[in-house]
């Protein structure tokens, strides 16, 4: 009886742990398109701005205001928002590793757990 409780109680945190890393999964699936999308909306920006002529005075966000900048700081900005994002991108990506691996694990020791647990009965 008492195996019986010792069992299930490492059943049900066996159980939590995955269902707290498969969330974490998803959220950073949600992230990683979320940074992919605003690259792709900076590339974007970084188009038309490659399109206006040098003379053109361009103005950038800043908290609630606008400031004008030149040209070349813009175009250097929005260089640096990209290699961010991307750098943001491989970190979320490379913790998604470690969590898909820890993932397995429990889904390994839950397997194992079940299994001695219809050897004893």
């Amino acid at each position: 009886m008492n195996v019986d409780l010792e069992l299930r109680k490492a059943f049900q945190e066996l159980q939590s742990k995955m269902v707290n890393t498969q969330q974490q999964l998803k959220v950073s699936d949600v992230q990683v398109n979320q940074l992919k999308s605003q690259i792709q909306y900076t590339k974007l920006v970084q188009k038309e701005v490659d399109s206006l002529p040098a003379d053109v005075p361009l103005y950038e966000s800043v908290g609630r205001m606008f400031l004008q900048q030149t040209n070349d700081t813009v175009k250097e900005n929005l260089v640096k928002k990209i290699e961010t994002k991307q750098e943001k991108i491989k970190t979320i990506e490379g913790n998604k590793g470690y969590l898909e691996r820890s993932l397995k694990e429990s889904e390994d020791n839950l397997r194992e757990l079940i299994l001695s647990k219809q050897n004893r009965s």
